[in-house]
């Protein structure tokens, strides 16, 4: 059954329009000397104990000169816009495990690493490995093709660029505030679509007493006034293959595309590149995002590369019980558990592979 519809606009931090945000750069923050001082000395400390990557905590990196950073880091992206861009992690004086060690350690202090995949990565790696992304069990960050707006099986996701592109790459998000407000605007005949469970694919990637596929509203109107959203069209798509599934209504397509051009719209999405050393956190409740595509250097040692991280937070945004209960599984604290496969151990590994 479709949930009631509020008959009002959205409101909130959460809720912005990227060409008012170009013109500004208070969600870009620069890391200080002081932090930079601070995040070398934990990082090196650490390598040189040979801890697994995956066995660091929030304990393990705590400097007290870290501490305003994270605090800003955890207000905007959980309690503010939904997402800032970090600028002047120093990954060029590190190894690639120093730069696993900062990366790691940073992302526990503002929540549990859970799984990104069916081989339990919890560093994982955006890298064009020769992934078909017409394949259901490829993904999408495996290739170097231009990414749909989605958002990820998490409470926040972090990038951290090591080698950006030749060319292209351009990282796009969009408020889903914004969205489901000009949906409520200009298509409110398409927007009830949206706000009914559609069936989405689970690419392989199956929970213990799971079906393949599940079903979640695009939409999530929330009782306090918000809107939590999760998108994934390709994977709706790919649902499709399951006779059991319902088939796609031409209302769903048609609101889908309409979603798909409100996102596409520069008056309403925010484009930023990735340098060396850039971090974006990003909230997955708030936010889609999108990249576009890119060429590669050809030397295998220069080609576009980005750690990622899948965090589960305990002061993320109250959640509908279907994120927990039918999707995706819980963390111990509640929150939800990224993509759990059963008798996969949790690892992270340092080299992108399938």
């Amino acid at each position: 059954m479709a949930q009631a519809m509020p008959m009002r606009p959205v409101d909130g931090p959460q809720l912005w329009y990227g060409p008012d945000l170009a013109n500004r750069r208070d969600w870009i923050r620069l890391l200080s000397a002081a932090e930079t001082e601070a995040l070398d000395a934990a990082v090196i400390r650490l390598d040189a104990t040979g801890i697994d990557i995956a066995a660091i905590g929030p304990t393990d990196l705590e400097q007290a000169g870290l501490e305003p950073l994270v605090a800003e880091i955890r207000g905007a992206v959980l309690h503010g816009r939904g997402f800032i861009l970090l600028r002047g992690v120093p990954v060029e004086r590190w190894t690639v495990r120093q730069c696993a060690i900062a990366y790691f350690g940073l992302g526990t202090l503002l929540g549990e690493p859970v799984s990104q995949n069916a081989m339990g990565h919890i560093l994982g790696h955006v890298k064009d490995i020769g992934a078909d992304y017409a394949r259901p069990d490829h993904r999408g960050y495996q290739t170097a093709a231009r990414l749909p707006y989605h958002c990820d099986s998490s409470d926040v996701v972090g990038l951290l660029c090591l080698k950006p592109a030749k060319s292209g790459g351009l990282s796009s998000i969009v408020s889903s505030s914004a969205l489901y407000n000009e949906m409520l605007r200009r298509h409110p005949d398409l927007l009830p679509e949206l706000l009914k469970p559609v069936y989405r694919d689970r690419r392989n990637e199956v929970p213990e007493g799971a079906d393949p596929w599940y079903a979640v509203p695009v939409f999530n109107p929330m009782p306090d006034g918000s809107v939590i959203a999760t998108y994934v069209r390709s994977a709706m798509r790919k649902a499709q293959r399951f006779p059991e599934v319902p088939r796609m209504t031409p209302a769903l397509e048609a609101a889908c595309d309409a979603l798909d051009a409100l996102a596409d719209s520069p008056k309403i999405h925010l484009d930023m590149e990735f340098r060396p050393g850039d971090i974006q956190f990003v909230n997955n409740h708030w936010i889609m995002h999108s990249r576009t595509a890119y060429e590669d250097f050809p030397a295998p040692d220069q080609r576009r590369h980005l750690f990622r991280l899948w965090l589960a937070c305990d002061d993320g945004p109250a959640l509908p019980a279907i994120y927990t209960k039918v999707w995706q599984g819980a963390t111990a604290k509640g929150r939800p558990a990224g993509i759990r496969v059963p008798g996969v151990p949790l690892s992270a590994p340092l080299d992108a592979s399938w």
